[in-house]
């Protein structure tokens, strides 16, 4: 007659022993926290970068929000498009409000999926709750930067799809996809997050 106390590991498909020495690098705990310790470290240069070098990206940001290069595919000469250029941002002030909101908003994104990175090691016995869940907030953050920020807001609102000099569109959506398959490896069912939280308990 079995033991009723290894039912639930047994019932995820768990090992009876846990993964030791190297073979724990194939493990799903593990590409989840290397994928989030490298959106982390990603958003952090950026933000360090965006900091150190404040003039470079400020430039990028204040033609977006000025809509002042959106003439792509328009006759040589015609101006901007007057159905949406109200919704142009020119007041320098505002601008520079928007870029360092972004920056304080990639500045948290950073250390909030730092943070977790550290709680993937600090679970490794324990279930992984706290850094799922920190992991979780800190990849939405990316999601609402790049696909609700620049995707959405700068692509569709300011219309930046349309400007060949001062488009982000392809790089948002490259580090949308990234935060998104992080996101993913997080949420897939695994016995690893279940037999952990057995052994925490036991």
């Amino acid at each position: 007659m079995s033991d009723h106390r290894s039912a639930p590991a047994a019932e995820l498909g768990a090992p009876d022993e846990p993964t030791r020495g190297w073979l724990r690098l194939g493990t799903l705990p593990v590409v989840a926290a290397v994928l989030v310790g490298l959106n982390g470290l990603y958003i952090l240069l950026v933000a360090f970068g965006n900091i150190t070098d404040f003039g470079t990206n400020q430039a990028f940001v204040q033609h977006v929000l000025a809509m002042d290069t959106t003439n792509f595919g328009a006759p040589a000469g015609e101006d901007l498009d007057p159905d949406v250029m109200w919704r142009a941002i020119t007041d320098p002030v505002l601008q520079n409000l928007g870029y360092l909101g972004v920056i304080v908003w990639e500045s948290a994104t950073a250390i909030v999926l730092i943070a977790a990175v550290v709680f993937w090691i600090r679970e490794r016995h324990r279930g992984y709750r706290v850094a799922r869940a920190l992991s979780t907030i800190g990849l939405l953050m990316l999601l609402v930067l790049f696909m609700g920020g620049f995707i959405t807001i700068g692509g569709e609102w300011f219309q930046m799809w349309k400007s060949t000099s001062w488009n982000g569109l392809d790089p948002a959506f490259r580090n949308s996809v990234l935060a998104l398959i992080a996101l993913v490896v997080i949420h897939l069912p695994s016995a690893h997050w279940r037999a952990a939280e057995v052994r925490a308990r036991a």
